[in-house]
């Protein structure tokens, strides 16, 4: 039974996904007055999550099966694990993510055209992708249960039997010719770019987007090789939640899904990545622009780290929705519309990372409130108040997103991914709310570090280099990534 939302929905004080896109101009100082009286509960959000049904399919498929018969709707995700872009070739930068857009152009028995139409007439949903720096590409679809049979029919042939006509394939790889000339007028795509490249090294991590040289290396061939080495059933979890019932759906997941075969490559995983010892400073040079846009960060910690609910809490307090970070940079002084940090936290360590775009003439300024604001995260206690709030966000902000439908497999899909402990979802908002004062300053510490951050910086060079040079020797890049050779003295 899901917890009532009575005593926590006032706690959903500005919890706030990172945006990066935000555009910078001159923004007025806020006028809102926090009177902190909000009628909050001080009990801590007690959940019982409902534990899905796990079936081993005979040809290893690991299914979870969340029964839930209060509306007609089914939903399914497929994630192979192996198949992701972590793992494909660096001189194939793509080939994860091309082959699952490539899974709905063609099988052996329907056009493209026939799948968008019966896709469409049975009233379903039906699509494939593997972001980069991913270990999976995940399968997902949905429709209603009344004709569950007929469009999963279509999904285990998408799955199955993609034949990846080379003309599709070659329509997506003219689209994608021209994202890559797109992208690259983005100075939030630009500050990626490098950061990533900056604190992941040579992992595969470092990679974000595909070269015209890679994308010229995509043929049909290549993708159905990549199919048929790292889409195997043993490395698969499926999860099913909605209007089905375990003993009646098993049959059909095992009939429909006779024809997947165990086999394949080894799910080699890279090193993982580690923390820059030393500090670099990257000019991203945009001639004429009027903002400069900043990224920050380093590596910290995996998923599974002891350090996780610690860190979450911390991130909270200094680059939440209203956290430090926007209090002083955006409220305070009025640099920019938002500045936020975040943090990735995966099978391997991701970085956490503090950004913004700000006005050029005060980028300097702006800077020096970053590593002020890290350094008192570090150096400081912070209040118990101020504490609090952030961990009761926390737990309102995932007590809220248990409404909706598709949340306990979610949570459940999560679990099996990373070996997560019985009960693990159901403790989430104590663990949360345990944490202390110390263990904030100690991850801070741990991880924040002013001295080896990675700093990066897209603007007008000639306007920002002398701001980003008090923090270290300037590495200057073109707007293609390339390194600009430093002018002799």
């Amino acid at each position: 039974m899901r917890p009532p939302l009575a005593t926590w929905l006032m706690l959903l004080c500005a919890v706030a996904v990172p945006l990066w896109a935000q555009e910078a101009a001159t923004p007025a100082p806020s006028k809102v007055e926090r009177k902190n009286l909000a009628p909050v509960s001080r009990d801590i959000l007690r959940v019982k999550l409902p534990k899905p049904a796990e079936v081993k399919l005979k040809n290893g498929v690991t299914v979870l099966v969340m029964e839930d018969h209060r509306a007609p709707f089914v939903s399914v995700q497929l994630h192979i694990g192996g198949a992701g872009a972590l793992f494909e070739p660096a001189s194939m930068a793509g080939l994860a993510s091309t082959t699952a857009q490539m899974l709905r152009e063609g099988t052996k028995s329907r056009t493209s055209l026939e799948i968008a139409e019966a896709v469409d007439r049975l009233g379903a949903a039906v699509s494939a992708g593997s972001s980069f720096g991913s270990s999976e590409t995940v399968l997902s679809a949905s429709g209603l249960s009344d004709n569950f049979d007929d469009w999963f029919a279509i999904v285990a042939d998408v799955l199955l039997n993609p034949s990846f006509p080379t003309d599709e394939l070659e329509k997506l790889k003219q689209r994608q010719r021209v994202q890559l000339r797109q992208q690259r007028s983005s100075a939030n795509f630009l500050a990626n770019e490098r950061f990533n490249r900056a604190v992941y090294n040579d992992h595969p991590a470092a990679i974000i987007t595909p070269t015209e040289k890679s994308i010229d290396a995509l043929s049909r061939d290549a993708l159905a090789r990549w199919h048929r080495e790292r889409y195997r059933p043993q490395h698969a979890i499926l999860g099913i939640a909605g209007n089905v019932r375990v003993a009646e759906l098993i049959p059909k997941l095992e009939k429909a899904l006779a024809g997947w075969k165990v086999g394949g490559v080894k799910e080699t995983w890279p090193p993982n990545p580690v923390a820059a010892t030393a500090r670099k400073v990257l000019i991203v040079d945009r001639p004429n622009s009027v903002q400069t846009t900043v990224a920050l960060g380093n590596i910290a910690i995996e998923r599974r780290s002891p350090d996780y609910f610690p860190m979450s809490v911390m991130n909270h307090v200094i680059g939440a929705g209203t956290g430090r970070l926007f209090l002083n940079l955006r409220e305070e002084k009025g640099y920019t519309y938002g500045v936020y940090s975040d943090f990735t936290a995966l099978h391997y360590p991701g970085p956490w990372r503090a950004g913004a775009n700000m006005r050029t003439e005060v980028t300097a300024a702006a800077l020096a409130e970053f590593f002020a604001e890290i350094r008192r995260i570090r150096e400081e206690d912070v209040p118990s108040a101020e504490l609090e709030a952030s961990k009761r966000a926390i737990a309102a902000s995932f007590a809220l997103s248990l409404e909706q439908p598709t949340a306990p497999i979610n949570f459940a899909i999560v679990s099996k991914r990373y070996g997560f402990p019985p009960g693990y979802w159901d403790t989430y908002a104590e663990k949360i709310m345990a944490v202390s004062a110390a263990d904030v300053r100690r991850v801070a510490r741990k991880y924040l570090d002013p001295e080896t951050m990675q700093l990066v910086a897209v603007g007008d060079g000639d306007k920002i280099k002398a701001a980003l040079e008090k923090y270290g020797r300037v590495e200057i890049y073109d707007d293609a990534g390339r390194l600009v050779p430093a002018a002799a003295p």
